[in-house]
C-alpha cells in the first residue's frame, strides 16, 4: 500500500509517502489510522485526532468506513477550507 502525506500531515510524519504492507487486521480508513498512529512518535502526533484528518483512496475522498486493500494508494491531508 502506498501511503502519501500532505500540509502539516507531512510534517508531523516526517516522510512525504511510504510504502507498508497492510495488517491483516485493517480492513477500512479508521482502521489504517489507528494503525499508522503507533508507526512512530511522529505517526502517533499526526493521527492523535482523526477527526482532524482527511483521507482519499485511489484519489476518491473517502470516509472512515471506507475499505482499503493492499494495493491501494491512501492520501492523508488536514481539512480543506475555501477562501
Amino acid at each position: 500500500m502506498k501511503l502519501l502525506y500532505f500540509a502539516w500531515v507531512r510534517q508531523k510524519v516526517g516522510l512525504a509517502e511510504e510504502e507498508i504492507g497492510l495488517p491483516e487486521d485493517v480492513r477500512d480508513v479508521a482502521g489504517l489510522v489507528a494503525f499508522l498512529a503507533t508507526r512512530s512518535p511522529g505517526h502517533a502526533a499526526a493521527f492523535a485526532d482523526p477527526r482532524q484528518i482527511r483521507a482519499a483512496v485511489n484519489q476518491d475522498f473517502a470516509k472512515p468506513d471506507q475499505a482499503v486493500a493492499a494495493g491501494d494508494e491512501v492520501a492523508f491531508f488536514p481539512p480543506v477550507t475555501g477562501g
